[in-house]
């Protein structure tokens, strides 16, 4: 790792193979805890290569527990955290409008790390018991059309640096990686990104593999559709700025989807919204996000009837009924 560490000061990039090898020192426990915060602290301070994120990526995929539930198809709606904006659940529960919507749902999802609440803390709070058993996953799926993924079940080479994470309190390279190291692989994926660079590196990344993805991107640095300014939606041949008047949605404040300031109260905006009783920004961007991933699955679907379809499974409930299957 000091060699590695020497090549990262000189402001010189890794290799893919460099990346790799580099990532799996650290994530089988080799490398001393002030060294992983150095590795992390030098992409604080530059930009990641393509290169370098793939490699990272390629470790990961090779480290983790994986999971088959290719025979429901399933999709995933996952963000990279890290925007510092400290919104509500809006991926999680965009993933429960798009299963009520009869779409499943692999959610991959872990505890907040630079927020107040992230998926696993609300579910986990809800009562869901995380579990890596496949055949109990796919019974959810069975059951509710949508099971949950909590990251560190199906990734146990990334406690090593959990507590280097946490002490940090700032978003790293980890936070680029939960998207792309999906346990199951699902071939459908939304994914938000907190910057453009971001955006662009997902894109070259995933334009590689077989994947039907949709990567989301508000300019303002939200990693998701946040309906506060033009918004950025890449596909596998698209990309594309969008206003939200162009599809039907009024601009917000970002002070209208701000979380709550613990998991309780968070929670508490969760199940508000699922309920019927949100705000309509609270609202709008649940179903701009669900509209998106509904798309993704649906490229059949035009914009305007994929909201539809996501505005209809949270009317009429079949969000609420899909979580409370999740959860009972």
């Amino acid at each position: 790792m000091k060699t590695i560490l020497n090549t990262l000061f000189t402001s010189k990039h890794l290799t893919r193979t460099e990346a790799k090898n580099a990532l799996i020192d650290i994530a089988t426990g080799s490398v001393p805890p002030a060294q992983i915060a150095s590795f992390m602290t030098v992409y604080l301070m530059r930009k990641i290569s393509v290169e370098e994120l793939a490699g990272f990526r390629d470790a990961l995929i090779e480290l983790v527990t994986k999971v088959d539930l290719s025979d429901f198809l399933p999709m995933d709606l996952c963000g990279t955290g890290g925007d510092n904006k400290d919104t509500f659940n809006i991926s999680t529960l965009s993933s429960f409008i798009v299963a009520g919507a009869e779409i499943p749902i692999a959610k991959h999802g872990n505890y907040a790390v630079s927020s107040s609440c992230g998926s696993s803390n609300v579910l986990e709070y809800f009562g869901y018991r995380f579990t890596d058993s496949e055949d109990e996953l796919k019974r959810h799926l069975e059951r509710s059309g949508i099971c949950f993924l909590h990251a560190p079940l199906f990734h146990p080479a990334l406690k090593k640096v959990a507590g280097v994470r946490k002490e940090l309190q700032v978003k790293t390279f980890f936070n680029m990686l939960g998207p792309l190291i999906h346990p199951a692989s699902p071939e459908k994926q939304l994914l938000g990104v907190y910057s453009m660079e971001l955006a662009d590196l997902y894109s070259q990344l995933l334009f590689e593999t077989n994947k039907d993805y949709c990567i989301v991107h508000s300019l303002d640095g939200f990693d998701e559709i946040s309906l506060t300014g033009p918004y950025r939606i890449i596909e596998r041949h698209s990309d594309t700025i969008f206003n939200p008047e162009e599809e039907g949605f009024k601009t917000i404040q970002a002070s209208e989807i701000v979380g709550g300031t613990s998991v309780e109260s968070s929670a508490n905006i969760f199940i508000d919204i699922l309920n019927g009783n949100g705000t309509t920004s609270q609202n709008s961007v649940v179903i701009a996000n669900a509209a998106a991933a509904i798309k993704c699955y649906k490229p059949a679907l035009s914009t305007f009837e994929s909201i539809e379809i996501a505005k209809e499974s949270l009317d009429s409930k079949k969000a609420l009924l899909t979580f409370k299957n999740l959860i009972n």
